[in-house]
């Protein structure tokens, strides 16, 4: 989902997705990308972008080589769904906002 929002003279275009999980097949995969690519490609350059939504990988809390994406607050191990996501990002030069803070234990 795709919502652009206009204030004053700025835009904001904010998207909603939901990755598809690991056990699905790469084909979908790819699409979901492909598809998600196709978005972002749509979006003026002067526009804002916000993607958020459940990305259903890992990108590891190190940050070797994602330094300018990646701020260091992630966990878990990197598994195939975290580098999709960090090589997304990293074409589109975006940020994982959420890496940049260390959040708060759950109980």
């Amino acid at each position: 989902m795709s919502v652009k929002l206009v204030v004053g003279s700025e835009i904001l275009n904010v998207v909603s997705v939901y990755v598809p999980q690991v056990g699905l097949d790469e084909e979908t995969k790819r699409l979901f990308w492909e598809d998600l690519e196709e978005v972002v490609q749509s979006i003026l350059q002067t526009e804002g972008l916000l993607i958020g939504g459940d990305f259903n990988g890992h990108i590891r809390s190190r940050r070797e080589g994602y330094e300018t994406i990646h701020g260091g607050f992630g966990y878990g191990v990197r598994n195939s769904g975290g580098m999709s996501i960090l090589d997304f990002v990293m074409a589109y030069e975006l940020s994982i906002v959420n890496s940049f803070f260390k959040k708060k234990r759950s109980t």
